[in-house]
């Protein structure tokens, strides 16, 4: 089964403060998880090969993709909820003239977390600061 690892936590968790006194972002490298990483870890996880699996994780993003642009929220449940937010027209300014600029509504995809997941975060990225502080 696929796992969310600590090497995958840190790109997610960019730089929200656990504590007033660690932060990853300022403590350890970041390191980026690309979609080829977690190929190749779905892959080497359930025996398929690397091209089957980003077949099969590329046809998952784009049916996120088809979904959400057809007006569908997607429920995964234990991960998350992507839906789509409306954004209404207004004026804004263009920042070098100042002059007004009207911007059209836009519909913009959103993710909200669900709160096992964001416990699993939690705990992990707890865990490991409290055992990088044990051991500094």
């Amino acid at each position: 089964m696929f796992a969310l690892h600590a090497y995958g936590v840190h790109s997610i968790i960019l730089s929200t403060r656990i504590g007033p006194e660690y932060c990853i972002a300022d403590h350890e490298a970041v390191l980026n998880v690309t979609k080829a990483d977690i190929v190749d870890k779905i892959a080497s996880e359930t025996g398929l090969t690397k091209l089957e699996t980003k077949a099969v994780v590329d046809g998952f993003l784009l049916s996120i993709i088809d979904a959400l642009a057809s007006g569908n929220r997607i429920e995964l449940r234990g991960f998350g909820v992507f839906s789509v937010k409306s954004r209404k027209p207004r004026m804004a300014r263009n920042p070098r003239t100042g002059d007004p600029v009207p911007l059209e509504e836009r519909f913009i995809p959103a993710f909200k977390v669900s709160s096992e997941f964001q416990e699993k975060v939690h705990d992990k990225i707890r865990a490991a600061a409290s055992a990088k502080t044990d051991e500094g």
